[in-house]
């Protein structure tokens, strides 16, 4: 798998913003805990490969005093290949964040790789599909409640 010269990719994910990217449909992060039983081993991911790898800990940001400014557990994942660059700092402990980082990484170079035939897109697709009909259903079911209070108040006068 070649990357063109022209085309670099290079992302940057901090801890804070990998809770929004959770939060948003066009996330393409999620915590291990997102997942129900069973469903990672489903997707087929590109597999990365240890060689094409570049990591580095770093000392971390970002509220929690002492313990998180001054100790070197957070994890920057470069993937060589494509240029994309992963930091996740989201734990206290360096192996979660390692294990975390390549997750999110994986998922990453997956979806440069595949594009929109990635199955991580089409899952996000789908779940913004998904909650996009949920508000259209609130929407309505709002609207058929103002109809249903504006009927009462004319049946009382």
């Amino acid at each position: 798998m070649s990357v063109p010269n022209s085309f670099t990719f290079a992302f940057v994910l901090t801890a804070r913003s990998a809770a929004l990217w959770r939060t948003q449909r066009l996330s393409l992060s999620r915590g291990p805990s997102l997942w129900a039983a069973g469903k990672r081993s489903s997707l087929q991911l590109v597999q990365l490969t240890e060689a094409e790898l570049k990591e580095q800990f770093v000392r971390g940001d970002g509220p929690g005093g002492q313990a998180t400014n001054k100790t070197s557990n957070c994890v920057v994942l470069k993937h060589v290949p494509s240029g994309i660059v992963v930091k996740c700092h989201q734990t206290r402990s360096v192996e979660k964040n390692r294990k975390i980082a390549r997750e999110i990484l994986q998922e990453k170079v997956d979806l440069f790789y595949k594009g929109e035939e990635s199955d991580v897109y089409k899952e996000k697709k789908a779940s913004e599909k998904k909650k996009q009909e949920k508000k259209r259903r609130a929407k309505e079911n709002l609207e058929r409640k103002k109809h249903f209070k504006e009927m009462l108040q004319l049946d009382r006068k």
